[in-house]
């Protein structure tokens, strides 16, 4: 007899599904009975938050969903922090739970793991929660996850499964994947209004985000078509090559960008919620356009949003940015985008303060002492600098959340799932102490893995964003200044090397060796020795 969870593991096969991240429990064995013997690798973090972490990590690096085994109750209850920064940021991840017995379920008996409505708790951070009541269900819900992940706005997917349904007969179901839809290419009658007004453009301007990005080469061409400035969050660096003359460093937020955004005849933005996280990192105040507005998103939601588009494109974003190339003209040459460019980033890291250049330049040692690497970052100052002046290498290189959802902890389990689904890549987690706190016992998960993270630890000893927010508002710094452990002596019990760094230099020095690495290994950068060398 093949049981509903050894069906389960062939459709994910099927779908293309080669890892997934879960901690074994009584109520999900009959789901490892099905992964033995499959092509599945399993990884076991320590804690189920650090699972959807890892799955969010990996599905940013790959491309394809991040994929958990999850208990009933509290691993359900453990994950919702991953789930929501992966809701947040438009981050495929499939969450397969298991839940009580069908006669058992919102009794309130007190069986083991019991929640009156797990799927109410779940709501919140996923595109949709199915309960299986058979196993005849498990085809068509599968496929109703995949064809989310690959052609509408990318969400977490939750799925549980009755312990009495995971162990019934699938016997008879087809479990071939189903092909999936593609993604919709926008209205060709809506593709003309907005390529009219691009067109007529002398000063355009475009905004992109995580929605846009797979499509970075023919961004880079209209762009370039246009002379437009570009201006990228968080979730969408890399899309543009660094030196690329007309991009914009992280200056949505700052007066400087807002400006030059000001002065724009037509914005087009593209796969971006227009976010107070990333348009309004310094509390100005909402974006203000005075432009007509072209919104190219996969969700209609966001076209309709707070920043109401004057022309909605709903659809793909690599299939309309190639509709719009197919009918716009090549600009006349233009100074004013280049120049633009130049200038207000210039403008930019002049008003940098001295800690600020010393936390860039160390980004910036990362990115350029190891080839093409993949840096994941916390919630920690370095990365709130980077979200200011980081340059990635290419798309997909440069992902943390430090903006969105904002949660801490994500650094180091989100870089172990990036680095087991790019092995031959460098992986680098920038953490601070007080985050890196959150999910440290991740260290050991990532040896246990093979997982040649490279950890950068910006080591405060305190939660000093918090601090300092505190003292910029006269209120008595408390609850901030925390004991941090022994960070060597973690390292040692993790089986994983420690190696004390003071300077860019020993830095640079130290990293050059670490390429290749196939165990992780933690830099610990003591910043008051860094801001001082």
């Amino acid at each position: 007899m093949t049981s509903c969870a050894q069906a389960l593991v062939r459709l994910l096969e099927g779908y293309g599904v080669d890892s997934v991240f879960g901690i074994p429990g009584v109520h999900t064995v009959e789901l490892y009975r099905g992964l033995h013997g499959s092509s599945l690798r399993h990884i076991s973090p320590r804690h189920e938050q650090g699972a959807g972490f890892m799955a969010d990590g990996y599905a940013r690096a790959s491309g394809k969903p991040g994929v958990c085994f999850i208990i009933t109750g509290p691993g359900m209850t453990n994950i919702l922090t991953a789930m929501g920064q992966a809701y947040a940021d438009s981050v495929p991840m499939l969450v397969i739970s298991t839940t009580s017995r069908r006669e058992h379920q919102r009794l309130g008996h007190g069986y083991l793991h019991e929640m009156p409505d797990q799927r109410a708790v779940v709501s919140g951070v996923c595109a949709f929660s199915h309960t299986l009541q058979r196993p005849q269900e498990l085809p068509e819900v599968l496929a109703r996850a995949f064809a989310l992940f690959s052609c509408a706005r990318p969400r977490p997917v939750h799925i549980e499964i009755p312990l009495d349904v995971l162990e019934m007969s699938a016997d008879g179901l087809d479990l071939r994947p189903r092909t999936l839809p593609q993604a919709p290419a926008p209205a060709a009658v809506n593709i003309a209004a907005a390529s009219q007004l691009l067109a007529a453009a002398r000063k355009p301007l475009i905004l992109a985000g995580g929605g846009a990005r797979n499509a970075g080469p023919v961004l880079q061409a209209l762009a370039e078509r246009l002379q437009a400035p570009v201006a990228l969050t968080t979730n969408a660096r890399g899309l543009l090559a660094p030196e690329h003359p007309l991009l914009l460093d992280g200056v949505q937020s700052s007066a400087h960008g807002r400006a030059l955004f000001a002065e724009a005849d037509v914005v087009l933005a593209v796969g971006t919620e227009l976010g107070e996280t990333d348009y309004d990192f310094f509390g100005l105040g909402p974006l203000v356009l005075n432009a007509p507005l072209i919104r190219l998103d996969i969700d209609p939601l966001q076209i309709l949003g707070a920043a109401r588009a004057d022309v909605g494109l709903l659809g793909d974003a690599e299939q309309g940015l190639l509709a719009l190339l197919d009918v716009l003209p090549q600009s006349a040459s233009s100074e004013w985008a280049a120049a633009s460019v130049a200038r207000v980033n210039a403008a930019e890291r002049a008003g940098w303060s001295p800690k600020q250049n010393v936390m860039q330049q160390m980004l910036d040692t990362l990115r350029d002492s190891l080839p093409a690497p993949i840096v994941v970052g916390d919630s920690t100052q370095p990365v709130y600098q980077g979200a200011l002046g980081y340059r990635a290498p290419q798309a997909n290189s440069w992902f943390n959340a430090g903006t969105g959802f904002g949660t801490l902890g994500y650094g180091l389990p989100a870089a172990i799932g990036a680095k087991l689904a790019m092995p031959d890549r460098p992986v680098v987690a920038v953490v601070g102490d007080g985050g890196v706190q959150f999910s440290s016992a991740e260290l050991i998960a990532a040896r246990e893995a093979g997982a040649g993270v490279i950890v950068v630890l910006w080591n405060n000893h305190c939660y000093a964003e918090i601090r300092d927010y505190m003292t910029a508002r006269d209120i008595p710094p408390l609850g901030v200044d925390i004991l941090p452990p022994d960070f060597a002596a973690l390292a040692k019990s993790c089986h994983v090397q420690h190696l004390p760094i003071r300077s860019r230099e020993q830095l640079r020095e130290v990293l050059t060796g670490l390429a290749d690495t196939r165990q992780p290994v933690l830099l610990e950068l003591d910043a008051a020795a860094f801001l001082s060398a």
